[in-house]
């Protein structure tokens, strides 16, 4: 394969979205949405990726991938000034160059891949990617000539009434051969309603210098939609959510309804879980097979193992072992780890607990800062008092304890294997209570031991 290189233009301050964050550091389905249009050209074969950075450029600067170099454009004069601004970045590079916007997330890597094979075959010094949108308002309209080829590309502002009742538009994505577009671009003059030097008008220095300029259809129009205002961004949103969905049901797991079901393009699920309505899979979630996701469930940064059930409940930062339960109406906090077969009910919070296999806390409880041994059982309204004020302090309970109901642990405290409470006991801070021990009453005292 010939050497392909990519720029992705990420300069532009995106005012119509009325925001302090860049525009292409918006998220969408998870990701910046800059990230997109660079995952695609590096799909189809790009094997060096600059970005152009203007407005808030630091930020940008810091979400880049990892292998993406930058360049700056310190003064926003335009499309052609932004890709001339990439031209130090790609050194002595020769060979096809990919153009694409940071403000483009539909676009897909088979399109770009279809599109160089084009230009290649073609031997072009340019190929644009034009589509046929719905709406083609907003965009520059591709004028053909009378063989078909490309005559030119007009801005919608240049363009007379009869070039605007065009609808086929430029897709704002290219193919150039480098060095000739330095030259190209060289020759730019800022002869527009705008003052600005347009990516576009090299297209006609081209064909004036007697060099040959394609055009590539796009087969979804779709792909062409750029994100300008938040209404752009929901729509792109929608779109991209309704992939990501489509990829896991064709992989084997059931969406009860796509429509009202949130999966982020960074997550992944096994096979054969079933996830129902209104349920949300954000960020580096991983969520085995066989599973029960919902209905009204979010789940964050999280590891589901296998065949867990999480119903109408709030996962975040935590870990799930196989065949765990949740909810409904609990909530697991960031550092929180449920062991195997453990069930976490009705109105119960978690905040960095380790609870080990077949651990029950059924009903309205509250475990922060605790270790609880496996296959004990914490009793409705029992709280670990964690916080004095001052500092955050530890709960250790053992194997096959059992707390009564309403019981209160002021922290740091230890309860050994098969120690019990009381209903209502509070055990205060540094008051441990052995193996096999009974404690009961405020404060609590230990009535007995158990063998």
């Amino acid at each position: 394969m010939p050497s392909c290189a990519a720029v992705v233009l990420a300069a532009g301050a995106g005012t119509r979205m009325r925001s302090a964050l860049p525009k292409v550091l918006h998220p969408l389905a998870g990701r910046p949405m800059l990230e997109y249009p660079l995952a695609a050209l590096k799909k189809a074969g790009a094997s060096r990726l600059v970005a152009v950075v203007g407005h808030g450029a630091e930020a940008v600067k810091r979400a880049l991938p990892a292998g993406v170099d930058w360049a700056p454009q310190e003064k926003p004069r335009g499309t052609g000034h932004a890709l001339a601004c990439a031209r130090a970045a790609l050194g002595s590079f020769r060979g096809t160059l990919l153009v694409a916007g940071g403000d483009g997330p539909l676009l897909r890597a088979a399109t770009l891949k279809a599109l160089l094979r084009a230009h290649r075959a073609r031997r072009h010094a340019a190929t644009v990617l034009a589509a046929v949108p719905d709406d083609p308002s907003g965009y520059g309209r591709v004028l053909r000539d009378p063989r078909g080829g490309l005559a030119a590309i007009v801005e919608e502002r240049e363009a007379s009434p009869a070039q605007r009742a065009l609808r086929e538009v430029n897709a704002g994505v290219y193919c150039f051969e480098s060095p000739l577009i330095w030259k190209a671009l060289s020759a730019l003059k800022p002869d527009n309603s705008k003052g600005e030097y347009y990516l576009t008008d090299v297209l006609a220095w081209l064909k004036a210098q007697g060099h040959s300029c394609g055009v590539q259809a796009c087969p979804d129009p779709q792909e062409a939609l750029g994100v300008n205002n938040r209404v752009e961004l929901a729509r792109a949103e929608a779109i991209l959510r309704g992939r990501v969905n489509r990829r896991w049901m064709e992989a084997g797991v059931t969406l009860v309804d796509p429509s009202s079901t949130y999966i982020d393009d960074t997550v992944f699920i096994g096979a054969d879980t079933v996830v129902r309505p209104f349920t949300f899979l954000e960020g580096n979630t991983r969520v085995g097979p066989r599973c029960q996701i919902g209905p009204f469930t979010e789940v964050r940064d999280s590891v589901v193992g296998p065949e867990c059930r999480v119903l109408r409940s709030v996962v975040e930062g935590s870990r799930l072992a196989a065949g765990a339960r949740v909810g409904p109406w609990s909530r697991l906090r960031p550092g929180t780890v449920v062991g195997r077969d453990a069930h976490l009910g009705n109105f119960c919070e978690f905040k960095n607990a380790r609870l080990g296999p077949g651990v029950k806390a059924n009903h309205l409880s509250y475990l922060g800062d605790a270790t609880v041994g496996g296959g004990s059982n914490i009793g409705a309204g029992t709280i670990t008092a964690n916080y004095d004020g001052k500092a955050k302090h530890p709960t250790r309970l053992g194997r096959s304890s059992f707390t009564g109901s309403g019981t209160v642990l002021v922290a740091p405290v230890n309860m050994g294997n098969r120690a019990r409470t009381g209903a209502g006991a509070v055990v205060l801070a540094g008051r441990d209570l052995p193996d096999g021990s009974l404690a009961v009453g405020v404060p609590a005292r230990i009535l007995k031991k158990r063998s």
